[in-house]
């Protein structure tokens, strides 16, 4: 049984954006790097045919990978949802109890998830915590040095 990648519709069109990219421009690109790497002959210590090789082998994974995802997903809308409850989708405005700092994420797949954009996983600790939650509630996130934290904005666009 294959598990469900859960993504955004964002999410999802940024894959299918890359995706499209890999094919129609960076795996032809390569192509012709490793075709102009073996005119240039002595193919036994080609380093321009080696990288072209390597950055192909990098593209075709890619590939695959995206493909996989997209294969296994589940896309998450939430257009239709109401900002009352945090969910995938969601870009939530979060208070520290520890140190009354403010700080805003935006909830997505494990998939999608760059903390230093903000985007966090809905199985980290911090999206484990607030998932379900309402505007006001306080939640434990459970981490080494556990900490509190309020929902102060709920945002599902």
């Amino acid at each position: 049984m294959v598990n469900k990648i859960e993504l955004t519709k964002e999410g999802a069109e940024k894959l299918e954006k890359e995706y499209r990219h890999l094919l129609d421009i960076e795996r032809p690109e390569v192509i012709e790097q490793i075709k102009a790497a073996r005119a240039q002959g002595d193919l036994s210590e080609n380093s321009d045919l080696d990288a072209a090789r390597d950055r192909q082998a990098e593209i075709e994974a890619r590939i695959k990978d995206i493909e996989n995802i997209l294969a296994n997903a589940k896309i998450i809308d939430n257009s239709t949802k109401s900002g009352k409850v945090v969910s995938l989708g969601s870009t939530v405005e979060v208070k520290d109890l520890s140190d009354n700092t403010t700080a805003s994420y935006t909830i997505v797949g494990t998939v999608e998830a760059n903390p230093v954009k903000g985007l966090i996983s809905n199985v980290s600790p911090l999206g484990k915590a607030i998932v379900g939650k309402r505007v006001g509630d306080e939640c434990v996130v459970r981490v080494a040095q556990e900490y509190k934290v309020q929902i102060l904005k709920i945002d599902n666009k």
